[in-house]
């Protein structure tokens, strides 16, 4: 009986640590370079150029390894994102806070760079404007790819395009872009 109960422990201890090396989590953050583009922005009937607002993004991150080259990756991130508005005489500033869920497939090349590609669902959790916009959508579906560096086991950079496939405002047609530089640790 004790040999039983041994080797179930011993099984058990294994199978736990076999999940451990293939899940990791963990905490990633940095910088947006946000910018809408599209046809329909009028804000008054003045000719406005927009420009490209710099913003954050933090949250969560699980790297699920599914084969040595094949990893899942998983985020769940508060992104703001948005632009600023100008014409001659004023400017107006539409910020945008979003919780993003990408679900990213990661082709690694070897233990250090990965190609990093899939959707991206968000949500509205915020809008910050000090300007009579069109409302904005409350989900967002978009796509994601970059790269990942891998520095040491644990921490980690990346670069990151997300492109919006759906408009950001109810009666514009007006899409979310952004550059994605980030910093994080996994473990």
């Amino acid at each position: 009986m004790k040999k039983i109960i041994l080797v179930a422990v011993v099984l058990l201890a294994a199978s736990v640590d076999m999940q451990a090396q293939l899940v990791k989590f963990g905490l990633k953050g940095g910088l947006n370079y946000a910018n809408q583009s599209g046809s329909g922005i009028t804000l008054t009937n003045d000719n406005y150029n927009n420009e490209a607002i710099t913003s954050y993004h933090a949250g969560l991150v699980a790297e699920i390894k599914v084969t040595d080259g094949f990893s899942i990756q998983p985020e769940l991130l508060y992104s703001t994102q948005g632009a600023t508005y100008k014409n001659a005489a004023e400017e107006f500033k539409n910020e945008l806070g979003y919780l993003s869920i990408p679900v990213l497939a990661k082709f690694n090349f070897n233990k250090t760079v990965s190609l990093d590609f899939g959707p991206q669902a968000s949500f509205l959790l915020s809008e910050r404007k000090n300007v009579d916009f069109k409302e904005s959508e409350t989900f967002e579906f978009g796509v994601a790819g970059g790269l990942t560096l891998n520095v040491t086991k644990s921490i980690f950079l990346q670069g990151r395009y997300v492109l919006g496939l759906t408009e950001a405002t109810q009666d514009a047609e007006v899409k979310n872009s952004v550059v994605q530089i980030s910093a994080g640790f996994k473990f």
